[in-house]
Formats: structure tokens, C-alpha cells, sequence
């Protein structure tokens, strides 16, 4: 393995010539770029059906104060992020949008939703609202956990 910057090689020699692979830190962002499309393309007719969706909170100007985004494909839906500005936390905003769009998720037919969250985010909130923890996984700084939760959806 030679020196590669903030990385390393690996050479490779076979049928179809000689191959490297680079190691790196902090991957250029063209090489990122190729990656994805590559697998979006490769992945592009199971995913035809994915769509985005989301709620907004807003002030009387139109300004966002808080958020949440996702998508859904088939029966489930997947809230990718959720946040409320920190002024406007602890008034039940962030419930408030969590249940918009699962109201949103099931009326395009979606039967569940799930997400991830850091123990230090807002795991609490979500059982409150009748997500069950999945899986959680260990392993980051001390004493901080990635839960996957889910919540079905009311027929």
C-alpha cells in the first residue's frame, strides 16, 4: 500500500488489467458524484416510485420555522429529517408536524412510517407518538445510540 494523500492504494492485477483502489478521508467530490449516479441508475427502476414529502411550519410572513421531510415508496413512508427551531421547541410543534406527515403519508396509501434517530435527538418524542424501537445500534461517541423506529399507521 503506497502513500496517497489522505488515503492509501491498493494494486490489483488481473483479467481485465491492472486495478487500483484508493483510499481516502476525504473523497474528492466529482468521485462522490459518480458513485451516486451510478447506483441511482443502477437502482432507478425499483426506486421509480419513490416521492418526496414533507410539512412546513411557517410564521405569518411565510418564513419556515420548522420541518418535516421524507419520502415514500409503496406502504411505507420514511421521515428523513425532523426539525423545529430552537425558540419554537417544547410547544409541540415538532408532534404536530410529525403527525402531519404521517396524515400526509396515509393519504397516499402508505401503512407505516419509519426513521432514524440519535439517542441524543429526539427518540423520546417519537415513542410518545407510538414508534417502536426497531434496532438500535451502539458503537458512536460514548454512551450514544442510532435507534431505527416504527410506527404504523392507523387503517
Amino acid at each position: 500500500m503506497g502513500a496517497c494523500g489522505n488515503g492509501g492504494s491498493l494494486r490489483y492485477a488481473g483479467g481485465v488489467g491492472a486495478l487500483e483502489i484508493t483510499l481516502r478521508d476525504q473523497p474528492e467530490p466529482g468521485d462522490a458524484l459518480i458513485v451516486d449516479a451510478g447506483l441511482g441508475a443502477s437502482n432507478g427502476a425499483a426506486f421509480d416510485d419513490v416521492r418526496p414529502l414533507a410539512c412546513f411550519l411557517r410564521d405569518a410572513d411565510g418564513a419556515v420555522l420548522g420541518g418535516a421531510v421524507g419520502r415514500r415508496w409503496g406502504e411505507c413512508a420514511e421521515l428523513q429529517q425532523l426539525w423545529v427551531r430552537p425558540e419554537w421547541r417544547r410547544q409541540g410543534l415538532g408532534a404536530r408536524l410529525v403527525r402531519a406527515f404521517e396524515q400526509r403519508a396515509a393519504e397516499h396509501g402508505c401503512k407505516r412510517v419509519y426513521l432514524e434517530t440519535f439517542s441524543f435527538q429526539a427518540p423520546d418524542l417519537y415513542r410518545s407518538l407510538g414508534y417502536e424501537v426497531r434496532h438500535t445500534i451502539s458503537g458512536f461517541a460514548p454512551g450514544i445510540h442510532k435507534h431505527l423506529m416504527v410506527h404504523a399507521l392507523d387503517a
